[in-house]
């Protein structure tokens, strides 16, 4: 017999079951009734499926002992009373045939869906974690919707329970985020709300009316929620962007001490050594003087070299290792707005009027374009490296949001192979692309580059600024600044001219020199981290500050010395 018709045939037999009793004068009521027995007893085995597989398994094997004897003990008494009737016994035979069909099929009926139920239970534990506590907010969701039904609202004796229910949930939640976290009466104000809601939907069963008010509060949440991220965003980019009370005292308390100092003591040792290409030369720019202090100090305690150079405009000092150069931007007076174009643009009104025009604001779909950290030169001095040292032929320019892990003074080795600079793609995800940062509707970028080009990185670059002198890159950069003078090109920052001038003349670099995400990813890969070179914090959570992600801080806080008089003072801490 075909095991899929076994339902239907088990169901033909109950009715035919039925009929033989109440035909054969039985008067056995229907309780006692075997089949009866045998389908209440598999339907009490489904309802507990809670318990052990080998409790299911002896509760299965009894079902098919007791159904199977007592119906054939049931159908051998009538049959001994009409053994006369041939019709009778025919039907006897051919309903004993179907019960013990019917039996067999129930027992396996049931061991398939305790399984199943079993299943369901240890799938909806995976899929749905923690679901009292998702229970008990999706309660408080369903009495606001009641608090604000007319028809609810109007019964005060209903609304008076419902609030008391709904503050003793609110309890019982507190700050809880998972099941564990809920106290053991938890579950009793779960069941009190429940009988409570029952109550509310007994007297508003216009399920119309509730479904407007949970659109209506769903769409509410939506504009919340959306006015709650922009004021995030916006809040998270100011305290970026704004110099924390620490790091504005540290420069002027430094500024204060070295100008106290006399003549000779303001002098650099080992100036003569600032020159030699023979040595290795780095270059960083920033205003930050604990950030650069990182940089520089990472790249000392990891440099193998005996004698590493370190460029940077507002952080120095020396030590056995290194001679350090401290400048001042204002010091490069061939740098002016008529030999720059970004700088005579970044003096330009309507560029302040961008930028200082608090009603331009809420029209910019990107807030970032907005920093006025743009209106820095300080970040367009990347592009004039050969003209800031004339003298020398390789120089590895850092950012100050790094800190380097390994010893870099292999990059002065490698064989740029004819071109500019070295760098790290970052085209593995696809907003790392050139029509990320480009403007290809303008047919000035449409006809020159292609949208899929690979994008790269900014923060550790080896320069030749030998080909940098022969392919006249200085020259390729202001004729693109000055294309892009009204930002229909690209908006602004260092990234998309840089792609531009640097299109076609970049050496891609194993990318375990150069691991970035650590100012926005928190799933950065530990393994990515421990064996890269240099580790970049680009984004908006700086490790200086407060919003930094704290599993990353430690790389960067481990090269800032905070016993130091100058930190103390200025009220610096981990």
């Amino acid at each position: 017999m075909d095991e899929g018709t076994g339902p239907q045939l088990a169901e033909d037999g109950i009715s035919n079951s039925s009929t033989l009793s109440s035909k054969g004068g039985n008067n056995q009521s229907s309780d006692k009734n075997p089949i009866r027995q045998v389908t209440d007893q598999v339907h009490a085995a489904v309802v507990k499926t809670g318990e052990e597989n080998s409790k299911e398994t002896q509760s299965t094997g009894n079902i098919r002992g007791v159904g199977q004897n007592d119906v054939k003990k049931e159908i051998s008494s009538r049959h001994s009373k009409d053994t006369s009737e041939n019709a009778s016994e025919k039907i006897v035979r051919l309903e004993l045939k179907n019960i013990q069909h019917s039996s067999r099929s129930s027992g396996k009926d049931i061991s398939r869906e305790q399984v199943k139920t079993r299943n369901q239970k240890q799938n909806e534990q995976t899929l749905l974690p923690d679901a009292r506590i998702r229970h008990l907010k999706d309660q408080l969701i369903q009495g606001k919707v009641y608090l604000s039904l007319s028809a609810t609202r109007n019964n005060p004796h209903f609304i008076r329970e419902l609030r008391l229910r709904m503050k003793e949930v609110q309890r019982a939640l507190g700050v809880a985020t998972k099941d564990s976290e809920l106290p053991r009466s938890a579950f009793e104000r779960l069941k009190a709300m429940e009988q409570t809601l029952l109550k509310g939907k007994q007297i508003e069963d216009d399920c119309a009316a509730v479904v407007k008010k949970l659109r209506a509060m769903l769409h509410s949440a939506d504009e919340q929620l959306r006015v709650h991220k922009k004021q995030t965003l916006f809040l998270t980019h100011l305290t970026a962007k704004t110099m924390p009370k620490g790091l504005h005292c540290l420069p002027l308390r430094l500024t204060t001490e070295y100008f106290m100092l006399n003549s000779s003591q303001q002098l650099f040792l080992n100036k003569e050594k600032l020159d030699d290409p023979k040595l290795y030369h780095y270059a960083l720019f920033s205003d930050n003087v604990l950030a650069a202090a990182v940089v520089v100090n990472s790249t000392i305690a990891h440099a193998k070299a005996q004698l590493c150079r370190n460029e940077n405009v507002v952080f120095g000092q020396s030590s056995g290792k290194a001679t350090i150069q401290v400048q001042n931007v204002e010091e490069f007076t061939w740098l002016n707005s008529s030999y720059s174009p970004v700088l005579r643009q970044l003096g330009s009104p309507s560029m302040i009027d961008y930028y200082f025009k608090s009603r331009r604001a809420e029209s910019d779909s990107n807030l970032k374009f907005r920093n006025p950290k743009y209106l820095s030169i300080m970040n367009h001095l990347r592009f004039y490296l050969p003209e800031i040292f004339p003298k020398l032929d390789k120089v590895l320019f850092l950012d100050d949001d790094i800190v380097v892990q390994k010893d870099l003074t292999g990059l002065w080795s490698l064989d740029l192979k004819g071109k500019v600079i070295g760098v790290v793609e970052t085209c593995g995800e696809s907003f790392h692309r050139f029509d990320r940062y480009l403007n290809f509707s303008n047919p000035l970028i449409s006809q020159s580059f292609s949208p899929r080009a690979c994008g790269w990185a900014f923060g550790m670059n080896v320069f030749d600024l030998d080909e940098w002198r022969k392919q006249n890159i200085t020259e390729v950069y202001h004729k693109w600044q000055n294309l892009n003078h009204d930002r229909q090109l690209w908006k602004l920052g260092t990234l998309p001219p840089g792609l531009i001038t640097f299109w076609n003349r970049t050496y891609a670099l194993d990318k375990s020199w150069h691991v970035l995400g650590l100012g926005y990813n928190p799933n950065v890969p530990q393994k990515d981290i421990e064996r890269a070179a240099v580790i970049h914090y680009n984004g908006n959570l700086k490790p200086w500050l407060e919003i930094g992600l704290p599993k990353f801080r430690n790389y960067w806080a481990k090269f800032v010395d905070y016993d130091n008089t100058y930190l103390r003072e200025c009220n610096i801490t981990p």
